[in-house]
């Protein structure tokens, strides 16, 4: 492999990571200013729109597939409605009421709801190595969520985020069971491209039933806000993770993206003045370590 392309890969799977952390501390600023999950949900996603419109066009023009048939339409709006449309609201809504710390160690659990799933729905056993995994970062959760406990001191409110949350990651786990087909038979850029703007189109859609349409003006902290979001905490982490993969391989980028729970946890007590304790600590030590283990091969 060319040295200057795996470090390419290496700085891309590095940035992705920290794009997709991110997230959680560009919500959380926003949440002040008065705005609502669904109303900043819409503004990220119509602002992330174009992009993944010129992603599908550029995909077209380049490799010139197939047209779409029903069946695979049909499955876009359903990657779509999980992947980025129902796990990305749950989540917004979750973090009206819990740390970005907590939130980020509960989406990261969301390869061992992989496993579960997948043995509950194709029949597929779990190894005693995907027990354990399961174990270490449910362990980490409780720690975490103890944390948040102590720290808040309303159980109501971190219980009800922590389910809104662990519902995201449900959504995601689904996602993912259904994108490695969709994948294999039309491609990441075409799947990426066509999921997203269903999702998008459902964020949207959601916004028009449910806000009038002046909730759009928002102060221009929130516009901003939501634009960095959609630029830096889902357009590049997008585009970054497929490059570093295809540079390096899925199991690098894997192992790299561990660094996501870490860097929300640095990134909340910098910038959300988010006290780190020794249960978060070890909360979280627990879960990247249930990751590894669930992804290790052998």
């Amino acid at each position: 492999m060319n040295p200057a392309g795996h470090r390419l890969g290496l700085l891309f799977a590095v940035l992705g990571a920290v794009g997709f952390s991110f997230k959680a501390i560009l919500i959380k600023l926003a949440y002040p200013y008065g705005v609502d999950a669904v109303t900043l949900l819409a503004l990220r996603m119509g602002f992330s729109l174009p992009f993944f419109l010129a992603l599908g066009w550029h995909d077209q023009r380049t490799r010139k597939p197939d047209p779409l048939s029903r069946r695979d339409i049909l499955m876009m709006l359903g990657l779509g409605t999980t992947g980025y449309y129902l796990a990305s609201y749950l989540d917004f809504l979750g973090l009206q009421y819990i740390s970005a710390a907590l939130e980020r160690l509960i989406l990261f659990a969301y390869p061992t709801l992989v496993v579960v799933l997948s043995a509950l729905f194709l029949g597929k056993k779990i190894t005693r190595r995907a027990f354990g995994s399961i174990a270490l970062c449910y362990a980490g959760i409780a720690l975490a969520v103890a944390h948040d406990l102590h720290v808040a001191g309303e159980m109501h409110d971190v219980v009800l985020g922590g389910v809104l949350v662990f519902g995201s990651a449900v959504s995601y786990a689904l996602y993912l069971m259904g994108n490695g087909q969709a994948v294999g038979r039309l491609g990441a850029a075409r799947v990426t491209a066509w999921a997203s703007t269903a999702a998008c189109l459902l964020c949207l859609v959601h916004f028009a039933l449910t806000r009038p349409l002046g909730a759009l003006v928002q102060p221009a902290p929130v516009m901003l806000l939501a634009g960095a979001m959609a630029l830096f905490s889902t357009v590049l982490p997008v585009w970054m993770v497929s490059e570093a993969i295809r540079r390096m391989g899925a199991g690098p980028v894997s192992l790299i993206g561990t660094l996501g729970p870490v860097v929300t946890l640095f990134l909340g007590w910098l910038i959300l003045d988010e006290s780190i304790g020794l249960y978060q600590i070890l909360g979280g030590s627990l879960v990247v370590a249930g990751v590894l283990l669930v992804g290790k091969r052998g």
